[in-house]
């Protein structure tokens, strides 16, 4: 068996009386810890980069990168528990215990780790105080100079098993920060500490705003009094407003707002307020610009829920808090058929929608800064790759993308948003004819989107780039692979679902790529690649020989206002297959000038290719090379 030792930080937790809860209502408690760890456990772990090691029963062992990031989750999760068990008896209240410490571990072949880096953690967890977390020397010297928290040192701890006294640091979740640790008495034992009254806890929005910022030099919490400026990207999505007659449907708006809340915040750098805090707002006239104040958030969404008959309408909208502007709205409208499936579906539109609509307003914002950091220039090079319609879509265009891009890299070469643009940027490059000799495309694209996904496995556009280039440059199975990677972390990802479509497309699984396409236009239906995707349904249709059906998918693509080469490419193999050789040639010359590049050599390598369509080409008289 063969094994590796490396330093890490671990994270041990456990949940508070866990015997007495399940002995009380053993379903009830097991549905709740359920729907934590669905809803904010896994999440958070995931979105610090944490890699669950084991989970026993109620506990869990978690392998972090850095100490930074595991105070964050912590906190975070703690915070978050906070919210939960409001309003709720103390006998059904669920509690963890945190302990974490950074020391030498020993990874099995099965990942599994072992040695007193885990040994200490989990002692450290054991002398923990319900709701606080415990930190080793080791680690709380990592995050000492970034805590605003209340901090109460323990001094010299005797562990169990351990050898050495360790000196222990406690972190009080939502008391405010002190100018220097306590020290508690020397004559004091843990477990004394343990049976003193719990220090009560304060839920302080701003504290989860310093973790899900983007500044990454802000401290790891915050309990000023002061609102400090609103986060990047930071939400709240106030309850949906049930304007059907039926007061019985208003579970299905409920589930609306709980559900965009839990997808929102899988939104990289977003801070989206929890929905027990969400939910006091429930009925209220309260105006947007007050909420923002009070939350400390930027973007309020509120919408509607209206059933009738069998139809179901959805309307949302979304606000910047600060000056009250409406920033997008947009309106849903579909049959009762499924209606926890219409939920998801109506969800998932939102979440993508929002999602690109978030990131072009804080890239404006962003435009204006005098001294931008890396997450600043990542959005905007984002929002000048989005601009796909309009012709906006330039080699130019490209090229400032990529230098905003890269100009984050060099400020925080960890950025994973700038790596997966810069990824993507130099995707654009090679499959739309504006490669540069004496780039290397591999490592530009696949190096950097693999980079990306070591450090954050749940950022989708790393997967989809990687996904899109492999298939690109003709490695189809590989791009299945990736495409499926990514589908297995978000199951919901539209560019995910057109990746995969495009491997399928390679691969001749011609129905299939137009399940998969036609999935990702269900979920975004306005996309700004959707002309892309488009082309992609219609070289299917080729594939499977219905050339009419494909020749109207390509012109809803140029309809659409999709610019680029591949919509006049594909017309040019269509129209000669249909022996139309005068709007074959009309069309290629379009394409050939879009893309100068353009040669059968240049189509087999740099693209999705379909026997049709080589062979259409051919016949409208593209040349080999």
């Amino acid at each position: 068996m063969t094994e590796t030792r490396k330093l890490a930080a671990i994270l041990v937790a456990d949940v508070v009386g866990y015997s007495r809860l399940a002995g009380a209502d053993e379903d009830r408690t097991l549905a709740r810890l359920r729907a934590l760890r669905s809803d904010l456990i896994d999440p958070t772990i995931t979105l610090h980069h944490g890699r669950v090691v084991k989970r026993t029963g109620d506990g869990n062992l978690i392998e972090f990168r850095s100490v930074v990031d595991a105070v964050r989750c912590a906190i975070e999760v703690q915070n978050g528990l906070i919210e939960r068990n409001a309003g709720l008896p103390p006998d059904r209240c669920i509690e963890f215990r945190v302990g974490i410490h950074l020391g030498d571990v020993v990874e099995e072949s099965d990942g599994d780790l072992m040695g007193d880096g885990v040994n200490i953690a989990a002692r450290l967890e054991g002398i923990c105080k319900p709701g606080a977390v415990c930190l080793s020397e080791d680690a709380y010297r990592q995050v000492k100079g970034r805590l605003d928290l209340a901090v109460t040192e323990l001094g010299p701890t005797e562990l169990k098993n351990i050898a050495d006294p360790i000196r222990v640091y406690s972190l009080e979740v939502g008391a405010p920060a002190q100018a220097k640790p306590t020290k508690r008495s020397a004559s004091k034992r843990p477990l004394a500490m343990l049976t003193g009254a719990i220090v009560a806890l304060i839920v302080i929005a701003s504290v989860g705003a310093y973790f899900l910022s983007a500044n990454r030099t802000a401290t790891v919490g915050s309990t000023a009094a002061t609102p400090a400026e609103p986060a990047r990207l930071s939400i709240v999505v106030l309850p949906f407003t049930n304007l059907s007659n039926d007061p019985n449907q208003d579970y299905f708006a409920d589930g609306i707002t709980e559900n965009l809340t839990t997808e929102l915040s899988r939104i990289h750098n977003s801070f989206v307020i929890a929905r027990n805090t969400a939910f006091s707002f429930k009925g209220k006239n309260v105006d947007a610009r007050d909420i923002g104040k009070e939350l400390g958030v930027r973007y309020v969404l509120e919408g509607s829920v209206q059933r009738d008959g069998n139809r179901v309408r959805v309307n949302a909208q979304l606000i910047d808090s600060g000056s009250g502007a409406h920033l997008w709205a947009d309106r849903f409208e579909e049959d009762v058929a499924d209606l926890f499936k219409l939920q998801d579906q109506v969800v998932a539109r939102l979440t993508n929608s929002l999602g690109y609509e978030l990131v072009r307003t804080e890239a404006e914002k962003d435009a204006r800064s005098k001294s931008p950091d890396a997450v600043d220039l990542a959005m905007r090079g984002w929002a000048l790759v989005w601009q796909e319609q309009e012709q906006q879509r330039t080699k130019e265009n490209n090229n400032a993308a990529e230098a905003l891009f890269e100009q984050a890299l060099k400020i925080d070469p960890n950025e994973t948003d700038a790596l997966a643009g810069d990824a993507y940027a130099y995707l654009l490059e090679y499959t739309r004819g504006w490669t540069t000799a004496g780039t290397d495309y591999e490592a530009k694209i696949l190096g950097q989107a693999d980079r990306a996904i070591a450090l954050a496995p749940d950022n989708m556009w790393a997967h989809n780039v990687k996904s899109l280039y492999l298939t690109s440059s003709q490695r189809p199975n590989e791009g299945l692979s990736a495409a499926e990677a990514g589908l297995a972390i978000k199951p919901d990802d539209p560019p995910l679902y057109r990746a995969r479509g495009n491997a399928e497309l390679v691969l001749g699984r011609y129905e299939q790529a137009i399940s998969d396409v036609e999935h990702a236009m269900r979920l975004s239906p306005r996309d700004p690649r959707i002309g892309l995707w488009l082309v992609a349904l219609g070289d299917a249709e080729l594939g499977l020989g219905h050339v009419d059906a494909a020749v109207e998918e390509y012109h809803k693509a140029i309809n659409v206002g999709w610019r680029a080469y591949q919509p006049y490419r594909s017309l040019a193999a269509a129209y000669a297959l249909e022996g139309k050789m005068e709007e074959a040639a009309s069309a290629l010359a379009e394409a050939r000038r879009l893309n100068p590049q353009l040669t059968l050599e240049w189509q087999q390598t740099h693209s999705m290719n379909v026997p049709p369509l080589l062979e259409g080409l051919r016949k409208a008289g593209l040349p080999e090379e």
